[in-house]
């Protein structure tokens, strides 16, 4: 197994659909991130908004970083910062599915050149902002020579914000065509991988039970699913220490392993580096605990032999 480290690198401003009046002091505890991930020998994927591509600070941290081949560059679309800005700044239009197909492509363009020019590197890595992804984006990235998408995650629903959902869709890495972005396709262009959430099982006993109570009858597995997620006999668990501790994101990555995945991978946002920022870390002492838990889940992972690599070195294996 394989693991990957996704990180939304981003402005400070959680929640602000604001165009302009961003700040970016997270940026300023990259390294003391990074120094964690080269202790662990971790080369993680940093996904830069058009803010944080711009900044000449950011560009010199991570252009450093880059230089000493420790991470990958990929894109994070943010379209509410990134120009032109010609659609009505409110949460529908935050999600970049919900925009003009025409607009959302120049929005890409703009942050895909602008990191050429700013760290000469060509992207092939993408995740859309607040996961707004549809068929529409998929085929605008595609456009732009993009190879790996990572803006699902699996059995989550956003349609109460706006966005899509992906409830169906499997924590499995896969091949897709830009015709269908939820159907595996063994010739398809693209690669999806998804953020790693997944269902562990409170009762294991009970669980089989029902299983083998189901199997008689044709219902679906997704249906199964939330059956028994309604019983609380499934917990549902992110691959991201902003949502879970190291205990649970351990046992996430066993039970993946148990299951065959050849690739886990973990996300989470910049701006949760630093205290106020976001829900996740409100203070001095949760930033500490949001590092261990990091620290935490590498130190199992690097006891169990799980390698780090970058999303387009991961994408190779599919």
């Amino acid at each position: 197994m394989f693991l990957i480290i996704t990180i939304d690198t981003e402005e400070d401003n959680w929640g602000d659909f604001s165009p302009k009046g961003y700040t970016l002091e997270n940026i300023n505890k990259i390294p003391e991130l990074q120094d964690l991930f080269d202790e662990f020998n971790v080369k993680p994927t940093y996904l830069l908004t058009y803010p944080v591509a711009t900044d000449k600070t950011a560009v010199s941290i991570f252009k450093k970083i880059l230089k000493q081949g420790k991470c990958e560059i990929g894109t994070h679309c943010h379209p509410w910062n990134t120009p032109p800005f010609e659609e009505k700044t409110n949460e529908r239009n935050s999600m970049m599915c919900n925009l003009s197909v025409d607009l959302h492509f120049r929005k890409l363009r703009t942050l895909h050149n602008v990191i050429k020019k700013n760290f000469g590197i060509t992207p092939v890595s993408f995740r859309a902002g607040r996961w707004g992804y549809n068929k529409n984006v998929a085929k605008n990235i595609y456009k732009l020579g993009y190879k790996i998408d990572t803006s699902i995650i699996a059995y989550t629903d956003w349609s109460a914000s706006y966005g899509p959902d992906f409830s169906d869709i499997l924590p499995k890495p896969f091949r897709f065509s830009i015709k269908d972005i939820s159907l595996e396709s063994t010739n398809g262009q693209m690669i999806e991988i998804p953020a790693t959430v997944d269902y562990l099982y409170q009762n294991l006993g009970l669980s089989n039970l029902i299983f083998k109570l189901f199997a008689r009858n044709p219902i679906s597995k997704m249906r199964l699913i939330g059956i028994m997620n309604s019983l609380n006999l499934l917990k549902k668990v992110w691959l991201s220490p902003e949502n879970s501790d190291s205990k649970d994101m351990i046992k996430l990555a066993k039970s993946m392993k148990r299951k065959k995945y050849n690739l886990i991978n973990m996300f989470f946002h910049s701006s949760t580096l630093k205290a106020g920022l976001t829900p996740f870390v409100k203070t001095s002492d949760d930033e500490k605990q949001f590092l261990q838990r990091i620290r935490e889940f590498l130190i199992f992972a690097r006891d169990e032999g799980i390698e780090s690599k970058k999303i387009a070195e991961a994408a190779e294996l599919i």
